[in-house]
């Protein structure tokens, strides 16, 4: 059973992962550096822990020590009892679950790793691939959309936002875990890499060319991997001319385009198996 330490100073250096967790640009410097990210909520503590990332420790308000009775059983590192005043202080925010958890990240597969590895269903067959997604919302929610429509795994082009972001975690409810992903390197030279293991490469755009996403998903392409662009610009010119399709959904209404984590849901579900 993990030992239970009682904390009252906000700035005890071994809450020192819980610090500053609305400084965003701080956070995302520190934590990849650290090694590390934070879980909050219960059940993202428990999905975190499920797909096999280490916990570094757990800081919690005294009313979730017995709600977490089971899994603090079996932990082996610290946890910090706090009063939910002194977490605001130290994180920056009202603690609303009362429950956050330092995780050690594990080392990501490289692109051509994750394409070849065996999934539940053998090497993945459909993949998403988002180019520059900064917003961490946005990203949470692609991903959550991404595990529960099958999608077999994720590539992040290098500016991409973490994944592993509190914010992102948050929004996905923890199915951030539930989906490998690998950042590329070289974009949009890694588009190489894909067709090498072949895949074909559909963009989610508005060009003149595009063709509609039904027509695509009766094509039923053997590998296929979807590629969704920033929330502003969409797709980069040097993606689009990577690409060997580009696609729309087709809307009404005068509509043209939807928010990337909804117009994602839609091409994840039509291209479903």
């Amino acid at each position: 059973m993990a030992q239970l330490i009682t904390v009252d100073d906000p700035a005890d250096p071994r809450l020192h992962d819980y610090t500053n967790l609305t400084d965003v640009a701080l956070r995302r410097r520190r934590e990849p550096a650290e090694g590390l990210f934070i879980a909050e909520g219960e059940k993202v503590i428990r999905r975190a822990g499920n797909a096999g990332y280490g916990m570094r420790s757990m800081m919690l308000t005294p009313k979730w020590v017995d709600t977490m009775a089971d899994l603090i059983d079996e932990l082996t590192c610290p946890v910090y009892v706090v009063s939910p005043e002194l977490a605001e202080s130290v994180t920056g925010y009202h603690v609303h679950r009362g429950a956050l958890a330092s995780m050690a990240r594990n080392p990501l597969p490289t692109p051509a790793e994750l394409l070849e590895s065996a999934g539940p269903h053998g090497a993945p067959r459909r993949v998403a691939l988002f180019e520059d997604m900064v917003d961490h919302a946005n990203l949470g929610a692609a991903f959550r959309n991404a595990a529960a429509l099958g999608v077999d795994a994720v590539l992040l082009t290098p500016r991409c936002a973490d994944p592993l972001y509190r914010r992102s975690v948050k929004v996905s409810m923890g199915t951030v875990f539930a989906v490998p992903y690998a950042r590329l390197e070289s974009w949009p030279h890694d588009a190489d890499t894909l067709r090498a293991h072949g895949f074909e490469l559909a963009a989610l755009c508005l060009s003149e060319d595009s063709v509609d996403l039904d027509e695509l998903a009766a094509r039923r392409p053997e590998k296929l991997a979807l590629m969704l662009g920033t929330e502003g610009d969409g797709l980069s010119p040097a993606a689009l001319a990577a690409a060997d399709v580009h696609v729309r959904i087709p809307m009404e209404a005068g509509v043209d385009s939807l928010n990337v984590a909804a117009a994602s849901a839609v091409a994840f579900y039509a291209t479903r198996p």
